[in-house]
């Protein structure tokens, strides 16, 4: 009999087990078939960069993690025409674009355009045909130093934040946090009723 307040056992062990267990033999030859395919692809996209399409830094959603920046969809209209892109070339040299996206702040904005004009800056561009030169295309210096981009280009890199330390003053210390807080809560709670207090006065004194 068992002793004690403890769990009654109840192994059961006649399951069949190795029928549910799951192997991974083929893990090793997986590995270089990936290696593989993405070497042809490096050489079928040549002078692509390996990556693909450049992509813009967006901040993710909600509350919790909109202070993390990633990789976004696409370049939207707005920062492409800021960046003095036209949006049907921007595919073309390999920009990733988004025309529902909306810039609703002018940091991120700004990030992305710079991040363009870099972008820009570095870009050679191939021609189409190699006998035709046309505007736009890159000089035949340019073309001969080509080397094609392994890994992530422009890769995102979060910044990280500056900690200034200053010395501790009476003033500071004298400073009541808590004071300034509820005097500032009362002033909005009263500002209506203040300006309309005011606007009274005023009307009265010109009467």
């Amino acid at each position: 009999m068992v002793k004690h307040n403890n769990v009654i056992p109840n192994g059961h062990f006649r399951k069949h087990w190795q029928n549910y267990v799951k192997t991974w033999f083929n893990q090793p030859a997986r590995k270089t078939r990936r290696r593989l395919a993405r070497q042809k692809k490096a050489v079928k996209i040549f002078p692509r960069p390996t990556a693909g399409s450049l992509r813009p830094i967006v901040h993710g959603q909600t509350l919790k993690y909109n202070m993390k920046v990633r990789a976004g969809r696409g370049f939207s209209l707005e920062e492409l025409k800021a960046a003095g892109i036209p949006k049907k070339l921007a595919p073309t040299i390999g920009i990733s674009v988004d025309h529902r996206r909306k810039n609703r702040s002018l940091e991120s904005l700004q990030a992305n355009v710079q991040r363009l004009k870099t972008y820009k800056a570095k870009l050679v561009v191939f021609p189409r045909r190699a006998h035709k030169v046309k505007a736009g295309d890159s000089s035949l210096e340019e073309l001969a130093n080509a080397t094609q981009v392994q890994g992530p280009f422009l890769p995102i890199v979060r910044e990280k934040p500056t900690v200034d330390l200053v010395k501790v003053t009476d003033e500071m210390k004298a400073f009541k946090a808590y004071y300034k807080l509820r005097l500032e809560r009362t002033n909005k709670r009263h500002h209506g009723a203040r300006l309309k207090k005011a606007a009274e006065a005023e009307k009265e004194d010109k009467k």
